[in-house]
């Protein structure tokens, strides 16, 4: 993974279990989001986006043409202003690929994000213009999902599946005296060191704080219940407030930390075709909201427990998903936790193990405000 991989990880995404639920108490004031053209130079075509926005798309580059970021950018030295350089003749060309793929939307569809870069590269550096025969015949060629689920028949209601899994977690009374947590453990993802110690600490019903404690610095992550930050090592933003379909990614995890209020965190429920993960049945749920944000969930069939839940924020060039698998439930005081998940997302992955979750546990409200730049 590349420095501009670390840098796109927004820790946004850590459990739906281990977050706060969102109200306006507390909140921060506004803050003016600092743009892509404000802390990078040589900006030309992605101008007007916020930063976290811009790395976003910058991820979808990576992911959708196979490529690394230095593939693109001049890497000799370990300062950000050479990615700036016009070293490469492919920048050029990613900035007529974006103005051609707007043109073809606006156009075409009359402004709707139907092409992306995906579309056409489906992680190759060149489009395909032939069809392949070992794709098209072979049996073990994977399907890939689609973001919209489509409503299916005959099995049940995404309301019966919600309902299931309330009742599995510990009962719609027992979540909702949960009012705070803090836990402890380990996290294993980019970095020399390998796992790194990681806490959290969470109050409802609209604050929490992750930690990872790396050798370079803190990793920190807050939400208050309306403004979230990072705060990290090597980033040209020191503590980057987050903003849009970051925010809110961020503001429906806060919204689904009590699976009791499951159902109001999003509307447009609708229950899709079973489907299977790791050779067990799950069931497919997706909800959506009016201002873009959508979120998929499969339960075991069995037990009705959430085993993997698919957010996606929007950008300038695509979706950009971020995937949570959730594994070893335990019960605490008559709840059911995952105390082991792992987050995917464009450029990485991470892995958590907790080796200690506290609920109702007493946490300080100064964990909650807008963090400190981190010190090695």
């Amino acid at each position: 993974m590349n420095r501009f991989s670390t840098w796109l990880f927004t820790g946004v995404a850590f459990s739906v279990w281990l977050t706060a639920a969102l109200t306006a108490a507390g909140q921060a004031p506004a803050e003016k989001p600092a743009l892509a053209e404000d802390v990078f130079k040589n900006i030309r075509v992605l101008r007007g986006l916020p930063v976290d926005e811009f790395m976003g798309t910058m991820g979808v580059f990576s992911a959708a043409l196979g490529m690394s970021c230095e593939d693109c950018h001049s890497s000799s030295d370990e300062t950000w202003a050479n990615y700036a350089l016009d070293t490469s003749p492919r920048k050029a060309a990613a900035r007529r690929m974006v103005t051609m793929m707007a043109t073809i939307n606006q156009a075409t569809f009359g402004g709707r994000q139907v092409v992306t870069c995906y579309t056409c590269h489906r992680g190759s550096a060149r489009p395909k213009v032939t069809p392949s025969l070992a794709a098209l015949y072979s049996p073990t060629t994977f399907e890939e999902q689609e973001d919209l689920v489509r409503p299916a028949a005959g099995g049940p209601s995404a309301e019966q599946i919600l309902d299931k899994y309330i009742q599995a977690a510990g009962g719609a009374e027992r979540l909702a005296a949960v009012t705070s947590f803090t836990a402890r453990g380990a996290s294993t993802g980019y970095g020399p060191e390998g796992t790194r110690p990681i806490e959290i600490a969470a109050k409802a019903p609209a604050q929490r704080t992750t930690t990872i404690h790396t050798l370079d610095g803190d990793h920190t992550t807050v939400f208050d219940g309306g403004a979230g930050w990072i705060s990290a090592p090597h980033r040209p933003v020191a503590v980057l407030g987050l903003t849009g379909s970051e925010l809110d990614g961020l503001r429906l995890e806060a919204e689904l930390s009590f699976p009791a209020r499951i159902k109001g965190a999003l509307g447009q429920w609708r229950a899709g075709a079973p489907s299977e993960i790791d050779d067990r049945a799950v069931q497919v749920v997706q909800g959506s909201r009016p201002n873009g944000v959508l979120a998929t969930f499969y339960f075991d069939s069995e037990t009705g427990l959430l085993t993997r839940l698919v957010r996606y924020a929007t950008s300038k060039v695509g979706r950009l998903p971020t995937q949570i698998d959730y594994a070893d439930y335990r019960d605490v005081n008559g709840v059911k936790v995952p105390f082991k998940y792992k987050v995917t997302w464009l450029d990485g992955l991470e892995s958590v193990e907790l080796s200690e979750v506290r609920l109702n546990a007493p946490v300080d409200a100064a964990k909650f405000a807008k963090p400190s730049p981190p010190r090695p």
